[in-house]
């Protein structure tokens, strides 16, 4: 298996790639590959870094596993490839992006435009088995994710984290919050949505602070 990430990804990551962890969890994916159907399909696994530049991140938003059915993932978090049915907490992440900003539902659950303006989409987990929720979790996976963000943390400035859900936001003790906006709240699956996802206005809180940082807003 060839690492096939953005050129500036690569220079950030480049000591991470060399550590055991990290070899011996390419050689376990590389066999997972070979034996069984693993979600995203092997060209989409750095897609959120290979639509998101590390010199382009303003935004980031962390979920925990690649999505396990069929034609969904495609390496970034929530998002679903064209022509797929919204999942249900990507459907409910449109619904407060129309209450909080007034446009109207996507027709499409491609998040890749809003890679390509500098929202990371970083899943913790960056693959799964088909129809296996969890099945790569604690495989070395989350310490590469977790040395993504310190890494954003520390060598960037003014970057916006959505921190949605309890296994998101453990993910704050590694933001210096004098120097980033850490935005949280529940997730925005169903089973939480109503206790606070819905009326987080994340999305124009997000593009304020961009704003008034002198960056250009996210058009969601």
């Amino acid at each position: 298996m060839n690492i096939q990430i953005e050129k500036s990804w690569s220079e950030v990551l480049k000591e991470e790639f060399e550590k055991t962890y990290f070899k011996e969890l390419i050689t376990f994916v590389k066999g997972e590959y070979a034996s069984a159907i693993i979600y995203p399909p092997e060209r989409f696994l750095f897609n959120a870094f290979n639509l998101c530049p590390f010199d382009n991140v303003k935004v980031v938003i962390i979920g925990q596993d690649p999505y396990h059915g069929p034609g969904q993932a495609h390496g970034l978090c929530f998002s679903v490839q064209e022509g797929v049915k919204f999942p249900p907490s990507l459907r409910n992440i449109f619904k407060e992006i129309i209450s909080d900003i007034g446009i109207e539902l996507p027709l499409s659950g491609d998040l890749s435009p809003w890679a390509k303006q500098g929202v990371l989409l970083l899943n913790a987990t960056l693959t799964v088995r088909a129809g296996e929720a969890g099945s790569h979790q604690k495989k070395g996976w989350e310490i590469f994710t977790n040395e993504v963000i310190r890494k954003i943390a520390v060598q960037k400035e003014n970057v916006v984290f959505l921190l949605w859900g309890a296994y998101a936001q453990k993910k704050a003790e590694m933001i210096d919050c004098s120097k980033h906006l850490i935005l949280e709240s529940v997730h925005p699956s169903p089973l939480s949505a109503s206790r606070g996802f819905f009326g987080n206005n994340h999305f124009s809180r997000a593009n304020e602070y961009l704003k008034n940082k002198g960056l250009k807003p996210v058009e969601w």
